[in-house]
Formats: C-alpha cells, structure tokens, sequence
C-alpha cells in the first residue's frame, strides 16, 4: 500500500489525504503535543470533545503527535518521510526549511 505523511492544516490539506485515505493509503497526520490540530476545537456541532469536522475531515488516519521545532520531533519527521511514499504539507513557503525539514 501507499503511506501518506500529512503535515497539513486547515481545510484543503487534510481534505486531500482524507481523500487519499479514502482511496485505500495510510496516512499518518502529524499534530502537534498537548492541543493536537487546531479544528479539534472548531464547533459547534461536537462529538464528544471532538469537533464534528474534525472528525471526519481526520477519518480513515492515523495521528502522532510530534513537536516540529524540538529536534528529536524533526528526527521523528525525517524518518517517517524515509518510510513514506508521498509527503503533503500545507506551511508557507520556507517554513519546513527554517524548521530542518526542506526539501534539499
């Protein structure tokens, strides 16, 4: 099968790997320690303490939590992405570079 790293947030990034999830890959969403994604929160309507986009924007993947400017947490990303066949992210252009997560 296919892994997906999805370092993606809000709206169009986790829309597209729910729809690689959907479609049969493993995609291991990255949040981050302690407030997990930021639509976690986004409500009403809830399930629980979780919101209900969250949940299904989030279905059919499975969730580590990693703090992306500690360096063991960019270690973690780096080997992940070894393990991976596809790597989506949604930051601003640069800010993986600034965090040791670039391309290059």
């Amino acid at each position: 099968g296919i892994r997906v790293l999805d370092l993606t947030r809000i709206l169009a990034g986790p829309f597209a790997t729910m729809i690689l999830g959907d479609l049969g890959a493993e995609v291991i969403k990255v949040e981050r320690p302690d407030t997990g994604d930021d639509t976690r929160s986004w409500g009403p309507p809830f399930c629980g303490s979780e919101s209900a986009y969250f949940l299904s924007i989030n279905r059919n993947k499975k969730s580590i939590a990693v703090n992306l400017k500690d360096p063991n947490g960019v270690k973690i990303i780096k080997q992940l992405a070894e393990k991976s066949d596809v790597l989506v992210e949604n930051y601003l252009p640069g800010k993986l570079d600034e965090m040791g997560l670039g391309y290059t």
